[in-house]
Formats: C-alpha cells, sequence, structure tokens
C-alpha cells in the first residue's frame, strides 16, 4: 500500500470562481482531500467582472428609470441627474463585501480544503507544480474561466477600449459610449449604462440582437431599448477606430454604406476566450482548440486524470453551467457509474424586462420536428400582475414538438429568470404542456401567465372530448 505524502491530494481544482468554488464544497463534502489553486482573486470572474457588477449597475438603473417613469404608479417623476461615481462606487462594495463574507480563503479552508495562490501548470501526468511546489492528484479539474476577446480591428488597441472586465474597475462610466457586439452583456450594458445617463450606441454586426434568442422577443425588446434612449445599429461591418482629441471614432459600413460613429470611449463585447494559456496543457498532451479545452460530456479530458469545466472547457459560457458541470465532474471521479452533464441548461439576459431560454427556439423545433410544432403565446398585456406593476410590454412563448410535449420556452417578462425554472423542468422531463396545467399557480404573479398559457391546452384537449361530457339534455 502506498504511503500518502503532506503534497498527495485526491483532487487539486485550478481557478476559484464560480465553477471551482462548487468543485470545492462538493469534493470536500465527499472526503477527497482537495488543494485549491488561485493565480488571483477568489471569486473569479462572476463576482468581480461579470454577474456581481452587472447585476448591481442593472438593479441601479432600474432604480433610476422607476424615478423617472414614476407618474405610471401616480407618483411624482425625478430628472434630478444621475451621480454614477456613486454608483460605481456602491457596485465596487458589493463586491468588496461579497468577497469579505463568502468568498473568502476561510470559507473554504472551513471545508476542509487547501488554498494555494499562484500560478498552477500541468507538468507531467497527476502532476501540478505551484511555482517552486510541485503536488501529486489522483484528478485535476481545470476551472480558468475565460476572459473578454479585442478583435482584430486596425486602431482598436490604440483607444485602450473597455471591456465587461474593466468596466467596473473605473470611477464612473463615460458622458458618451459605443459599445461594439450585440449579445446579453452588450445589451445589457447598454441599457443600464443608457438609463444611468450614458448616451449609448450599440454596434451589431448581425442582422439583430442577441442571435440566439427567439426573434419575435428580441425584436419586441429592441423596441424597448430604442424607446428608452439606447440607439442600436445592426449589420454594422467595422473597419477601423481612430482616437480623436475628445475621444474615439469608429469607421465601417452599415448595410453596406459607409458610415462614423462618435463617443467618449468605446466597450468591446464581441465573444470570450478561454483561458488556457500557461497551463502547461500542451506539455501533458491535453487537447484544445479555439473553444477551449476539449472535453467529452462526462466532462474529460483525453487524459484519465484531467477534467475540465466552466468557460476553459467551452460549451456553456454561464456561472451556473460552470458550477453545475464542475459537480458533474467531481461526481464521475469518485462515485461508480457516468456521472454524464448533459442537463438541459437555461439562462436568461437581465434586461429590464428580462428575456430568459430554456431549450429550442421555434427554429431549432422546426428543423429537428418539421411540421409537428406549435407555437404557444401569451402576451403580458393579458396579465393582471404586469397591469399592477406596470409592466405590461412582454410575451411568453412555448414551443411544443410531437404530442404537445414543451422543447422550448422563451420569456420576455419581469423575473423571467426567476419564471424559467418550472418550464425547463417540464423541458427536461418531456412533459406535455397540458401537464403544467395541473401545477396551481400563485395569482396574482406574473407566473400565473404560465398557467394560463399551459390550461389554455388543456381546454383545447377538453373541447376536442366534449362529447363524452354528462350535460344535461336541452
Amino acid at each position: 500500500m502506498k504511503t500518502r505524502t503532506a503534497e498527495t491530494y485526491d483532487l487539486v481544482i485550478v481557478g476559484l470562481g464560480s465553477g471551482g468554488a462548487t468543485a470545492c464544497e462538493f469534493a470536500t463534502r465527499i472526503g477527497a482531500r482537495t488543494l485549491v489553486v488561485e493565480r488571483d482573486r477568489i471569486g473569479g470572474d462572476c463576482l468581480w467582472t461579470g454577474c456581481v457588477p452587472s447585476k448591481a449597475a442593472v438593479a441601479a438603473a432600474k432604480t433610476a428609470h422607476h424615478l423617472r417613469t414614476a407618474d405610471r404608479f401616480g407618483l411624482p417623476v425625478s430628472h434630478e441627474p444621475i451621480d454614477r461615481r456613486a454608483v460605481w462606487a456602491r457596485i465596487h462594495s458589493v463586491r468588496e463585501n461579497i468577497a469579505a463574507t463568502d468568498d473568502n480563503t476561510e470559507r473554504f479552508t472551513a471545508l476542509g480544503a487547501e488554498v494555494a495562490f499562484g500560478a498552477a501548470r500541468l507538468v507531467a501526468a497527476n502532476k501540478v507544480a505551484i511555482g517552486d511546489r510541485v503536488v501529486t492528484s489522483r484528478f485535476v479539474l481545470l476551472c480558468t474561466g475565460s476572459r473578454p476577446s479585442l478583435p482584430e480591428l486596425a486602431g482598436l488597441a490604440a483607444t485602450q477600449p473597455l471591456t465587461s472586465e474593466t468596466v467596473w474597475d473605473i470611477d464612473q462610466p463615460p458622458d458618451q459610449l459605443l459599445i461594439l457586439g450585440g449579445g446579453p452583456i452588450a445589451v445589457e450594458l447598454a441599457q443600464s449604462t443608457c438609463r444611468l445617463g450614458v448616451d449609448v450606441t450599440v454596434l451589431q454586426r448581425a442582422e439583430r440582437l442577441l442571435m440566439r434568442e427567439e426573434p419575435t422577443l428580441v425584436e419586441r425588446l429592441t423596441r424597448l431599448l430604442q424607446a428608452e434612449g439606447v440607439r442600436v445599429a445592426t449589420n454594422v461591418d467595422v473597419r477601423r477606430v481612430d482616437r480623436t482629441a475628445t475621444g474615439v471614432t469608429v469607421h465601417g459600413l452599415e448595410g453596406g454604406t459607409p458610415h462614423g460613429w462618435e463617443a467618449d470611449s468605446i466597450l468591446v463585447a464581441t465573444g470570450r476566450t478561454p483561458n488556457t494559456e500557461g497551463l502547461g496543457l500542451e506539455a501533458v498532451g491535453a487537447v484544445i482548440n479555439a473553444g477551449g479545452v476539449v472535453v467529452d460530456n462526462r466532462m474529460r479530458t483525453n487524459l484519465p486524470w484531467l477534467y475540465a469545466a466552466g468557460d476553459v472547457a467551452g460549451r456553456n459560457l454561464f456561472t451556473h453551467a460552470a458550477g453545475y458541470e464542475a459537480v458533474r465532474a467531481v461526481r464521475d471521479m469518485f462515485y461508480p457509474g457516468r456521472g454524464t452533464a448533459d442537463g438541459l441548461i437555461p439562462w436568461c439576459t437581465f434586461t429590464d424586462p428580462e428575456l430568459a431560454h430554456a431549450g429550442m427556439t421555434e427554429r431549432e423545433a422546426m428543423t429537428a420536428y418539421n411540421t409537428h410544432v406549435r407555437l404557444w403565446d401569451w402576451d403580458l398585456d393579458h396579465s393582471d400582475r404586469a397591469r399592477t406593476d406596470a409592466t405590461t410590454e412582454g410575451l411568453i412563448r412555448i414551443v411544443t414538438g410531437p404530442k404537445n410535449v414543451i422543447v422550448g420556452a422563451h420569456i420576455l417578462a419581469p423575473s423571467a429568470g426567476e419564471m424559467i425554472h418550472e418550464l425547463a423542468l417540464a423541458i427536461q422531463h418531456r412533459m406535455p404542456l397540458g401537464d403544467v396545467a395541473k401545477l396551481v399557480h400563485v395569482y396574482p404573479t406574473f407566473s400565473t401567465a404560465v398557467g394560463q398559457l399551459a390550461a389554455e391546452s388543456a381546454y383545447e384537449t377538453a373541447t376536442k372530448y366534449r362529447w363524452i361530457t354528462r350535460l344535461a339534455k336541452r
């Protein structure tokens, strides 16, 4: 029997962001001797540059919007200018508070893990170097995340563009902002900064924003953004960026026509790059590609001792997906059977209203099921809760396939990120839409609309079989 040394572990986790933290908690609970290595700050992208600061900005922006539109509720309107410096100071405070109370070394050492700071590097099979220290581990899990990527664009680097990382480290956002990109990060930042008094223009290469979402809902959301003052330019081919005496100028084509856009600063939100550099992956023979570390549906690499989860594996670039994949990876390492990570991953873009997504879009369902696809829509102007809250601009769309089984769900509504979960569960368990109607929904909530929409399916079935009802003869 081999003697375990002080430098031998069951699991070494590289990266203590969302994925690494969740994996650490699970691994220590099942008794695995765990070492976690972090090269920067505990909490990773989610705490410092992602979910936490962006949602703090969204919350401030929503409050500012309510003040300016308070007449919707019979209240006096306020047009006082927003102190963006104070808003950004609060964002910094929220991050620091979470870091001090939850995402800190003491939390993980209390779980029984060892925490080491430094750059981790794979040096041989089952061996990890942290500086001059080399440890041996039965398994290694990479949770190193990703970073914003900058496009190869003439003059861009010289303008020192902001990204979703650096925008939170400044004292306040500029008065005028050009945002390159039309994905969730770009759209969330566009609305929140606009509501805080920034003049915002979004330049999107594709024909619309949020290309992964249901087009009808995106069209509604885009109109809302534009009504609030966000300028949206689509079919934009950016060619060059120039620094000027007062800011930046972006040169390109809009729908094939030459155009220029000026602002104080530019923010790039055109994609992310997995953090694979410096890990020694090539040295140990791990397979990587442009999307990150290549893994199977059990989060295993081509090496039996090496796993990867979260953004660095390039499957689903969401905080909740990173945690899910990391736990499934640990389960696969130490428990019998297969710990596949094939669960449905819903997501949400945290605009106001929010845009949540689970399963297939209409187009994806048509490709999979052809003529057996049906759309079920419920407009929020039929929701009593939306009327009381003066938020009737929204839509719930459920996509069903053969036998009326739910295959997709899309919600544009306040708290859509909260509402999507019951429909994600229904998709996961291949439930017919009528089965959702069997669940009694609390009234009055926005989720009541989900129950009402499901009831339409149940009523349709009841009508189909009305001939067997026991009604009095007339």
